[in-house]
């Protein structure tokens, strides 16, 4: 073969992006060295907006458009109220959007199948889109978007255990809600064979990623996200991509759970709350770079200005001569100082008692550096 016909077919066989087929398996040597452009897709830079660019593989996703039963049409306010003031700056543009209805109360009982999993523009995490097999329902219960857990594909089947454990789904298990977490016991406060057997099945047959249960019915160790404080409530803790929260404890008294969040918090829970078991999906999603100014407005942000760069009228980092915000703490633009100051009244300085739930405070500072 000539050198000629060599460099065409080198020429024919380049691609503008550079990314790793699932086929290709790296020794560990290999897989230490391209661990980047493994887990990221990265560009040639024939163009300077796509010189820095970066985002994660997800080869799973659904690329064709959403259920259009389970979307609405989200209409944007440029970060104004109803009277027209803008309350959120650097708000404003951007593509159009429909929301995506995702179901945080997961109230449907049965197993679902896992449709597929799909991007979600207005948030970070992705979704699944479930199909219940019960032939009997129609419509919007037929059909769902949940959060997307890490690991769950396409066949997966998911269930939701909120209204309890079926009777018969487990031979030896009754559920009853003065357990609370606890083994089951005999007379003799000693657990007994059978009771722990029925406990260990329950938890194989229950705790997979994607399944919602009662705190009380989750074991300790557990990963979980989504989790709801109130029993009657939807999950809103720990709902953004990567995240991830941990059953830490479950009390004597049988009322409340210690659960560690995201930031490292530990609070207490009523058991009888529900969580997703598993982590978040789309971890990699804070490694993402947008290379250009240009895809933060196809976002809906706009430009946010420094204060040092206002006039003195404007902010309190404003005025004077050259780059100075005169000897001043870190202000924000309405006064409040910033860099640690605490300012919420449910704390240390607040009133006592007014935050029974936590446990223990979320690290800040030399703890969180520590960390």
């Amino acid at each position: 073969m000539s050198f000629a016909r060599l460099g065409v077919g080198l020429f024919r066989s380049r691609r503008y992006a550079t990314e790793v087929s699932l086929e290709q398996r790296p020794t560990d040597v290999n897989a230490a060295l391209s661990r980047t452009s493994t887990l990221f897709k990265t560009y040639k830079p024939i163009t300077p907006g796509i010189r820095h660019l970066r985002r994660p593989l997800n080869p799973h996703l659904y690329k064709g458009r959403p259920l259009r039963l389970l979307t609405v049409a989200l209409r944007k306010k440029g970060g104004r109220n109803s009277k027209g003031r803008i309350t959120v700056r650097s708000r404003g543009g951007g593509h159009r959007r429909r929301i995506r209805i995702v179901d945080f109360m997961r109230t449907e009982p049965g197993p679902h199948d896992v449709v597929r999993i799909e991007y979600d523009p207005n948030r970070s995490a992705h979704i699944a889109l479930l199909k219940n097999r019960n032939p009997a329902v129609e419509g919007m219960k037929k059909w769902s978007y949940i959060l997307a857990c890490e690991g769950l594909r396409a066949g997966h089947v998911v269930e939701s255990f909120r209204q309890g454990i079926p009777d018969g789904l487990v031979e030896g298990f009754v559920d009853s809600k003065k357990i609370r977490g606890k083994a089951l016991v005999d007379d003799n406060d000693s657990v007994s064979a059978n009771a722990s057997l029925a406990l260990g099945l329950l938890r194989a047959r229950t705790i997979k990623p994607g399944n919602v249960l009662p705190l009380r019915l989750i074991p300790t160790g557990t990963i979980i996200h989504s989790v709801a404080l109130n029993p009657e409530g939807r999950g809103i803790l720990v709902r953004s991509a990567g995240s991830f929260g941990q059953v830490i404890v479950h009390e004597d008294n049988g009322r409340y759970t210690q659960v560690r969040l995201q930031s490292g918090e530990v609070r207490k829970v009523l058991q009888d709350c529900v969580a997703t078991i598993g982590k978040v999906s789309n971890p990699l999603w804070k490694g993402r770079i947008l290379g250009k100014a240009g895809r933060a407005r196809w976002l809906g942000r706009r430009p946010h200005v420094r204060g040092v760069a206002m006039n003195a009228v404007d902010h309190p980092h404003g005025g004077g001569r050259g780059k100075s915000k005169s000897n001043k703490h870190p202000r924000s633009i309405w006064g409040w100082l910033t860099k640690g100051k605490r300012t919420r009244k449910p704390g240390p300085k607040g009133p006592k008692g007014s935050n029974k739930m936590v446990v223990r405070e979320r690290p800040r500072g030399v703890e969180k550096r520590a960390r």
